[in-house]
């Protein structure tokens, strides 16, 4: 693994503060889970003391073994039909303005999960009016019924992840197809959707295949781009095979800006959710 002294700009301050810690107990109290500890996230003490986390719904168990993630990999057992309502209340409690929401995949229902996602996009707007949503989604094995039951729901932004290039897939996302998630958010778009997605550097990938990757984004009209630097989680997960500089970073937003995103956010430790009010607000998609 890596050692950070050699690269400054990836270190974190230890997690500390008032706020983090009333939020670390909050998320105790409300029996929730969130990708900020699941994923092992390198932002989660700045995350948290500014009041805001990123909730992973559908427990905490993932049916999928990607190279890269530090959430668990197994079969869950049910459903927790209760999660949506106690996601919508610590929200409340936080004062949320925009709430980012993901999930663990959950292949082994019928509808991927789907159903508990709508009811929780649709609590956290019943008891959060002025709460925009972002729904971070699976790709549902590619179901459209599943898509659409989220959709349905009204989210204010639909975010997906490609996380890597194309011939990369095998290792760091082994049950996912690349089309297949292309497919989604060519088809969250056509309905009207903001939609945004990420990506990881330092796996092996090439520049050209990223330029690929951002031109094939912007063919489905994706409006925001995240790039961040892998990490890894353990020694059992991926390698990392190469450290970006901050410089490479703002040549890649650079790139993804002049292929038509409305907003990249580039950097060592960008992840997903990361300032992900900021990102819509700089997108001039929502007047408020």
């Amino acid at each position: 693994m890596l050692s950070k002294r050699h690269y400054p700009w990836l270190k974190v301050k230890l997690p500390q503060g008032e706020n983090y810690f009333a939020l670390k107990q909050l998320v105790r109290d409300k029996r929730l889970h969130t990708v900020c500890e699941s994923a092992s996230c390198p932002n989660i003490g700045e995350c948290w003391e500014q009041k805001t986390a990123t909730f992973m719904i559908l427990g905490e168990v993932c049916t999928r073994s990607c190279g890269f993630c530090d959430v668990k990999t197994g079969r869950p057992l049910g459903l927790d039909r209760e999660e949506p309502t106690r996601v919508a209340e610590a929200i409340r409690t936080l004062g949320l303005k925009h709430a980012v929401i993901t999930s663990v995949n959950r292949d082994e229902l019928p509808d991927g999960g789907a159903a508990i996602w709508a009811a929780t996009i649709r609590q956290v707007k019943a008891l959060n009016p002025g709460c925009t949503v972002e729904a971070l989604i699976p790709d549902f094995e590619g179901q459209e019924v599943s898509l659409a039951m989220v959709l349905e729901a009204k989210p204010d932004i639909l975010a997906h992840n490609t996380e890597t290039v194309p011939r990369l897939y095998r290792a760091v996302r082994p049950q996912a197809k690349y089309p297949r998630s292309l497919d989604l958010l060519h088809r969250a778009k056509k309905q009207g959707f903001v939609t945004k997605s990420g990506v990881m550097v330092g796996l092996g990938e090439e520049w050209e295949e990223l330029r690929q990757v951002m031109q094939d984004l912007c063919a489905v009209h994706c409006d925001i781009l995240t790039i961040g630097q892998y990490l890894q989680p353990s020694r059992q997960h991926l390698t990392v095979l190469r450290i970006y500089t901050p410089e490479e970073f703002q040549l890649l937003r650079q790139e993804g800006l002049a292929c038509g995103f409305k907003h990249v956010e580039a950097g060592p430790l960008v992840r997903s959710s990361y300032h992900a009010g900021a990102q819509k607000a700089s997108t001039g998609l929502f007047t408020s």
